[in-house]
């Protein structure tokens, strides 16, 4: 392939760090060859924890995250909200976006299941991947000695997504410790199999401002549908927050609202620590959520309620604000 003058070779390294000690490694190599060479560096989870080490190319990189396809990476055509008024105005529809949101919704988004689009596919790859990395991956970093017990903690949590996290209910379930149970589920963050989002307490009264929800990469371990729509969404958004950060746009995060009459909204991201939308996740429901209301009357910001069915489109005036009803492949695929 032809390169433009002053263009460097790209050398792709992959996994390294299972051999060698990379980090040295690499810093000898760009510190030799930055000026005749670019380096993409990927890797499991393995490569994120060992950069939380301690870290020898401080200030020789860019880090970014690579998430399983979501529906607005795959049709971005730019990086971030340039426009806003995709949190304020119907969306546009997107027969194509519909149907690759409908493969993954049955398949996930992790690219061997989703490139082949079967179910048969996605049974034999997860069953695969999740015992290798549990098993293979995370026995070898920890030397886990109740790998069966800590497999039994993951298979569990997919009867946890969408509902704020007890880690007591599970240590006694499992016969285990309060802090081995929350020590393993941080461990299965730096892995990459779930993530946590935490209640967003700054504005709210009485909120709830302890326990997490957790949700996984792969959404479709979940069984029932609403709760893996819900996932799905917050993949997506997790996804979006992640790049937007990893890119310099600002400071995003992810987060949901409750408060101690347990009136919920699904997600909240801010913007340089300020509300910024929040978004219900409803499988076939389209009428407005009275909590989503009454959380868009106190932080007065755009409000958006995303329902997995075709061809969902209604703009809603709730006093000064505006909450919108929408196809979930359809908005999301804006959110690039």
């Amino acid at each position: 392939m032809d390169r433009k003058k002053g263009d460097l070779p790209l050398i792709i390294l992959d996994e390294i760090h299972k051999y060698i000690d990379w980090k040295n490694y690499l810093k000898g190599i760009y510190d030799g060859f930055a000026d005749e060479f670019r380096f993409l560096i990927t890797g499991s989870g393995r490569l994120e924890f060992s950069r939380k080490k301690g870290d020898a190319l401080a200030g020789r990189y860019l880090h970014f995250h690579f998430y399983p396809f979501t529906i607005g990476e795959i049709f971005a055509l730019s990086i971030g909200i340039e426009d806003v008024s995709i949190l304020t105005e119907i969306p546009e529809q997107s027969a194509i976006a519909q149907e690759t949101w409908e493969t993954m919704f049955q398949v996930s988004g992790f690219p061997e299941p989703f490139l082949k689009g079967t179910r048969l596919k996605y049974r034999r790859w997860t069953k695969s991947y999740h015992s290798q990395v549990i098993r293979d991956d995370i026995r070898d970093e920890f030397a886990v000695r109740q790998v069966d017990t800590m497999e039994a903690l993951y298979f569990l949590l997919s009867g946890c997504v969408g509902s704020p996290f007890f880690f007591s209910n599970h240590a006694r379930t499992l016969k285990i410790s309060h802090k081995t149970v929350s020590s393993w589920i941080t461990v299965f963050e730096q892995f990459f199999l779930v993530f946590k989002i935490r209640p967003y307490s700054k504005r709210i009264s009485r909120s709830l401002v302890k326990e997490p929800k957790i949700y996984f990469y792969d959404y479709c371990r979940v069984h029932d549908e609403a709760l893996r729509f819900e996932n799905m969404v917050a993949v997506e958004l997790s996804r979006a927050v992640t790049l937007w950060n990893d890119f310099g746009l600002g400071e995003y995060e992810l987060w949901y609202l409750r408060n101690k009459q347990k009136e919920e909204v699904d997600f909240l991201v801010t913007k340089n620590a300020n509300p910024f939308f929040m978004v219900e996740a409803k499988l076939s429901e389209t009428a407005i959520s009275p909590h989503l209301v009454k959380f868009q009357n106190i932080l007065h910001i755009p409000a958006i309620q995303l329902i997995n069915q075709k061809n969902v489109a209604r703009k809603i005036r709730n006093g000064p604000d505006t909450i919108l009803v929408a196809s979930a492949a359809n908005w999301l695929f804006c959110l690039n």
